[in-house]
């Protein structure tokens, strides 16, 4: 028996060498392992980072290059630059366009709302090129603000040579920075709504487009982004998904296998939904106070939260969070409706977490000179 013990005890010493029993320590939770050369799993609402793998490594990003191409065609539809009906006629430039395409003719005409959804849905490269052109007159100047806007955003392992993402000489970006441009276009209502499209009928139902993720059918609560491949890149995919009040951004690069990068964006997205939760405290349009109104035809208003306020928490970690409401106690007229009249922070121990505009329910006009007279008297004398 005691042999038998020394000799379990002398294996036990091989296996764990000399660092002791008293070191080894319990692996807690759950490790994902990917296939990806590069990968992040990120909060879409705080930009917390809930696993990465050589994140900050530059690589080519493929087609998924072609977020930033409609953040950046989004913005110029939100700045009134552009607008969704304008009608876009290919240039000879976008006609000839290799790769995934539509196969645009010098001259054909669409609206700028169809090639945006040909980017979007079916990744057209030639329909990037027209778009480019259209908003900001050559290829070479969209590009240019695509970088600008990195910059923007701060991103620091980012250049973009084209706006559709074929290889080429300083051409990439990082798991990471893809995370951060996805986080931004989901400002961007459009940038969801059209990579959200499954399929689309083009030239009159001529063209049928199918969106290359195919998140969007295998996986509920899919809506965005976009799904990238060269032989460079191999196989890429940015991708967002929603789940009772959770918004996750997740991207993967340089996926080897054949619609590997779809395999492997479950995986660390099933990863995040079992870990964290979406701790609400306030729905939006929540009524969290009143404030008083001078010289007004009423004399207070209701403050309502401006977005549903809340915080991503890990499951069973959620202690300690706290809300202070900050108001302003008076204010004058007139009013606004959908004016700031503070805010809510919501904290764990004293680190905000997250914070929330209140505002103002409906508008109030400024009272006239007799008005302002009569409530002062009524407050004086009570008549």
């Amino acid at each position: 028996m005691r042999k038998s013990l020394a000799i379990v005890l002398a294996v036990m010493v091989f296996v764990f060498g000399s660092i002791g029993f008293a070191n080894v320590q319990p692996v807690m939770g759950v490790e994902i392992v990917t296939e990806a050369t590069s990968a992040i799993l990120m909060d879409a609402a705080s930009g917390q980072v809930f696993f990465e793998k050589e994140a900050h490594k530059e690589l080519p990003p493929a087609s998924v290059t072609k977020i930033m191409t409609l953040l950046v065609a989004a913005d110029a539809v939100a700045s009134g630059k552009v607008n969704l009906t304008d009608k876009v006629t290919a240039s000879e430039n976008a006609s000839k366009l290799g790769g995934s395409q539509i196969y645009l003719e010098p001259g054909e005409i669409f609206t700028l709302e169809q090639l945006l959804i040909a980017i979007a849905v079916g990744s057209a490269n030639d329909g990037c090129v027209a778009v480019a052109e259209h908003i900001n007159g050559t290829h070479e100047a969209f590009v240019e603000e695509m970088n600008n806007k990195a910059q923007a955003l701060g991103l620091k392992n980012t250049h973009f040579a084209n706006a559709y993402g074929l290889p080429a000489e300083g051409h990439y970006t990082s798991a990471y920075d893809l995370a951060v441009i996805s986080k931004e276009a989901l400002n961007y209502p459009l940038v969801r709504k059209l990579t959200s499209i499954k399929e689309y009928d083009l030239r009159d139902g001529k063209f049928k487009l199918w969106n290359t993720n195919k998140l969007l059918w295998w996986y509920p609560g899919a809506d965005g982004f976009k799904t990238g491949w060269t032989n460079e890149a191999k196989y890429c995919l940015a991708s967002t998904v929603e789940r009772n009040g959770l918004r996750l951004i997740c991207v993967v690069m340089g996926v080897p296998q054949v619609r590997g990068h779809f395999a492997e964006s479950m995986k660390i997205f099933n990863y995040g939904f079992a870990k964290y939760e979406f701790k609400q405290f306030a729905p939006v349009a929540e009524r969290l106070g009143v404030v008083k109104v001078q010289k007004g035809m009423e004399d207070e208003v209701n403050a309502l939260t401006e977005k549903p306020l809340g915080a991503t928490v890990e499951k069973g970690n959620d202690k300690n969070l706290w809300v202070e409401t900050k108001l302003n106690p008076i204010i004058s007229a007139p009013i606004q409706k959908g004016q700031k009249l503070g805010e809510v922070l919501l904290y764990r121990n004293d680190q905000v977490q997250a914070s929330v505009n209140l505002i103002a329910d409906h508008p109030i006009d400024k009272a006239g000179l007799v008005d302002q007279m009569a409530r002062t008297l009524k407050g004086v004398f009570g008549y």
